[in-house]
């Protein structure tokens, strides 16, 4: 199974994929791409054929079917999901959402936009837009997860590009102030005709999360189970599939299924670090312990969870528009990861190092 290399077949292919994104949900295309992490490392363990140094750089050296699909192209986060949250802004912008969703329509990432083609088109447009950024973070070796780069990068601009504002108006004492949720304060009814309905004076993402300590133990939680994974079976990815996959219920309606993904792809690529950048049981086993794997594991899910904590706390709670703390979350700890390697305490090949 090869990667698409020509440009004109990439564009098409990554359009479609935003496209696809915002017909189905942005979040539900996300949870697809979960279940096809799922597959293709499966696949790779059970052929023994783990990624390594040869994968595809923008699908985070992963290979095979995680590479064409799940983090690809096609239903790659930085595609389908953030033309699925492109779309969904745009429909908010153009009154096509009127939902009970309790926040601003244009952070219902959950809906499913259908067959429409002028929110498709927007969706495509964004779908292209993920597949340039990536490509452009991973030729200049930007020391992060490239597609994580792709998703916080089309957030902003979608705000920019769709009118909203960039950050928002901080409500709370401060921005990292979320107490006027937890006291339910509402905004003042809009004044200029439009959507009266009055929003909470700071939308806190996924308010059973906001609290720093709960964040950090379900992070370090996470965390462990990304080590083990990545540990047992070489794959780094897998754990991220699992916790993907798990928002298929969050589409479904169960709200508190919390969202794991960040913490269990950072703490799976920290261990990974500390085998040298050999993907296998066997180099996990000579080069370091379990006991070490897990503490590792733990400590890069937390730091993971904490940091999209604080990014939610920045720039979502008071924006309009969904722009995705988890990918804020994994650019911080991946970005630790590589300056772990840069000092020679860790060493991989799964992200870039600015070609040093």
């Amino acid at each position: 199974m090869v990667a698409v290399v020509d440009p004109l077949e990439l564009v098409v292919v990554a359009f479609a994929g935003g496209a696809f994104g915002a017909a189905v949900g942005a979040l539900e295309a996300f949870s697809l791409a979960g279940v096809l992490v799922i597959v293709g490392e499966a696949v790779d363990v059970a052929a023994d054929g783990l990624p390594g140094p040869s994968g595809d750089p923008a699908a985070l050296g992963s290979s095979g079917l995680t590479a064409l699909t799940g983090l690809g192209p096609l239903f790659g986060p930085h595609v389908a999901f953030a033309g699925g949250a492109a779309a969904t802004a745009f429909a908010a912008r153009q009154g096509y959402l009127d939902s009970d969703f309790e926040y601003h329509e244009a952070k219902h990432v959950t809906a499913a936009l259908g067959p429409r083609a002028d929110v498709m088109a927007v969706g495509g447009a964004f779908g292209v837009v993920g597949v340039g950024l990536v490509a452009a973070s991973v030729r200049l070796g930007l020391p992060f997860d490239p597609i994580s780069f792709g998703i916080v990068v089309s957030g902003l601009l979608h705000r920019l590009v769709l009118g909203f504002p960039l950050v928002g108006t901080v409500r709370g004492e401060t921005p990292l102030d979320m107490t006027p949720y937890e006291r339910r304060i509402r905004r003042p009814p809009r004044a200029d005709g439009g959507d009266n309905r009055r929003r909470f004076a700071v939308e806190p993402w996924l308010p059973g999360q906001s609290d720093p300590a709960r964040a950090a133990l379900l992070g370090a939680v996470v965390g462990v189970v990304g080590a083990f994974l990545t540990f047992r079976t070489g794959s780094p990815f897998l754990a991220f599939g699992l916790a993907a996959a798990t928002l298929l219920f969050r589409c479904a309606g169960v709200e508190r299924v919390p969202v794991t993904h960040h913490a269990a792809l950072v703490s799976s690529l920290a261990v990974v670090g500390l085998a040298g950048g050999a993907a296998t049981p066997a180099a996990f086993a000579a080069a370091t312990s379990p006991a070490v794997a897990l503490l590792v594991g733990a400590v890069f899910g937390a730091v993971t969870a904490l940091a999209a904590e604080l990014a939610q706390r920045l720039l979502y709670a008071h924006a309009d528009t969904h722009l995705d703390p988890p990918a804020v979350g994994i650019l911080v700890g991946t970005s630790l990861v590589v300056l772990l390697d840069l000092v020679d305490v860790f060493q991989q090949s799964l992200l870039p190092t600015l070609g040093l």
